[in-house]
């Protein structure tokens, strides 16, 4: 039978994003570890799939491929109760994960993937840390406001658009941000992690995975 494929890699706050919401809907899919920093997203055969060279990238039973992490998740959701069934609470879904890729992804996504991921990433991208540091509160700042009289980002339960905030947010403190100063943000982290089917970065689906190359997977057999 054939079964969703994702393209992911296990690092990446986006594509975590979709394993994340595969896993609580309980949906069977086969994964595809890419590895970006050998470049496995840039070969010929990956930009066939998508022009951008970018993960997560999801492979539908009829060969439909989709991209973009938050395009996916909405995908995915649909007729789920992390989607609001009504107009207005499917904008307010959408507004949040507006935000979080315009607001608080550049910020806080890419001062962790500078500063942790990349050797050497401090120095080479010195004059971008400040900014990063100010859209990057600005963004956690919003969130704390809004979670002072809400549990969650669109309605009065989880959605799409908190698993879209939370990838990035939990693990922020790798990029340098504290949280101590954000106890409501903290709050909304521990009330997604107690939500039924919640899974950490590291899960994987029972299929074994497969890996866009014999080299992929020896460095990660060895992680």
């Amino acid at each position: 039978m054939a079964v969703l494929t994702l393209y992911s890699t296990r690092s990446s706050g986006n594509s975590y994003k979709v394993r994340l919401l595969l896993a609580k809907l309980n949906l069977p899919f086969r994964l595809v570890e890419v590895d970006i920093f050998a470049g496995e997203n840039r070969t010929p055969e990956f930009l066939m799939r998508n022009p951008e060279g970018r993960v997560p990238l999801l492979e539908l039973e009829d060969g439909h491929v989709l991209a973009e992490s938050n395009a996916i998740l909405f995908y995915l959701a649909e007729g789920s109760a992390l989607l609001p069934p009504d107009p207005v609470g499917r904008a307010d879904t959408l507004r949040w994960m507006f935000f979080e890729q315009n607001n608080h992804e550049p910020g806080i996504a890419q001062a962790r993937f500078w500063l942790r991921q990349v050797r050497g990433g401090r120095e080479l991208r010195t004059h971008d840390v400040d900014r990063w540091m100010e859209e990057g509160y600005g963004a956690l700042g919003i969130m704390e406001r809004h979670l002072v009289s809400q549990d969650f980002f669109a309605g009065a339960g989880l959605t799409i658009a908190d698993i879209a905030l939370y990838a990035h947010t939990h693990i922020a403190h790798e990029g340098d941000f504290d949280l101590s100063r954000l106890p409501h943000v903290r709050r909304w982290l521990d009330r997604v992690e107690s939500h039924p089917g919640h899974v950490d970065m590291a899960w994987e689906p029972a299929a074994p995975l497969v890996y866009e190359s014999p080299a992929a997977a020896a460095k990660l057999s060895l992680a």
